[in-house]
């Protein structure tokens, strides 16, 4: 393998790593199987610590291509608690809010999701990379800030009920979106249009462009292949060796 020229590495990130944890892991096997200090990784489109799935990994010069790679439309499956309400509108805090549940119906849920399809305006969460006056806004919220972000224009695809959990009030949908869609934000606009509230609970990038879920490996046996694999150098390499 050419890691220097460039690899793109299908990974199934794990539960509760970062999308910088699998970058630092297989960074740090590239640097000791190269015999180098430095060397380049990256990815094509970060995943929240709790959620799993497609995460396409970069090497050397194919860095370069981590902006055409991030622009591929994306599939996840997400599942929303509806009837509360947290701060992150995920799980990583806790419940802030709760509301009624009684009226939704799959019937209304089917109604709702119509205005969720095609062009829509979508309010990054607060807890998020976005940048306000030049700082981060999750690091302004954990902080106690009030965090004012302006909406953003995004393309949902696909959205589509795959599971109705009428006594947990547990809605999985699969979507098929654009960059920069947060799946967050979209529970939390989903659980307003239902008059109620929502929170995801759950959530798996299951494709990025041309890369589905079945095309990754989970972490430890992407360093396997790389520890393993007997490497190319472009000739600009060869010739100093």
């Amino acid at each position: 393998m050419d890691f220097i020229t460039g690899e793109t590495l299908y990974i199934d990130k794990p539960l509760g790593w970062t999308s910088f944890d699998v970058v630092k892991r297989v960074r740090g096997v590239l640097l000791h199987r190269l015999h180098r200090k430095k060397f380049k990784v990256g990815h094509a489109g970060t995943l929240d610590p709790l959620a799993t799935g497609v995460m396409l990994v970069v090497t050397g010069k194919s860095t370069k291509l981590i902006e055409q790679l991030q622009a591929g439309v994306k599939e996840y499956v997400a599942t929303i608690r509806l009837g509360a309400t947290t701060p992150s509108f995920d799980l990583e805090t806790e419940i802030d809010g709760t509301y009624p549940t009684s009226h939704i119906t799959r019937q209304l849920i089917d109604e709702a999701l119509h205005a969720f399809r095609g062009r829509i305006e979508q309010v990054p969460p607060s807890f998020s990379a976005c940048k306000v006056d030049g700082h981060r806004a999750y690091k302004m919220a954990r902080a106690g800030h009030e965090v004012e972000l302006k909406p953003k224009v995004l393309v949902i695809d696909e959205i589509e009920v795959v599971d109705f959990d009428s006594e947990k009030m547990d809605l999985t949908l699969r979507i098929v979106c654009s960059k920069g869609t947060y799946i967050r934000a979209l529970a939390r606009d989903i659980g307003k249009a239902l008059e109620s509230g929502g929170h995801l609970v759950a959530l798996r990038r299951t494709r990025v462009g041309d890369v589905s879920i079945d095309d990754c490996l989970d972490i430890e046996r992407v360093v396997e292949i790389i520890r393993n694999a007997p490497l190319e150098f472009p000739e600009e390499e060869q010739s100093v060796k």
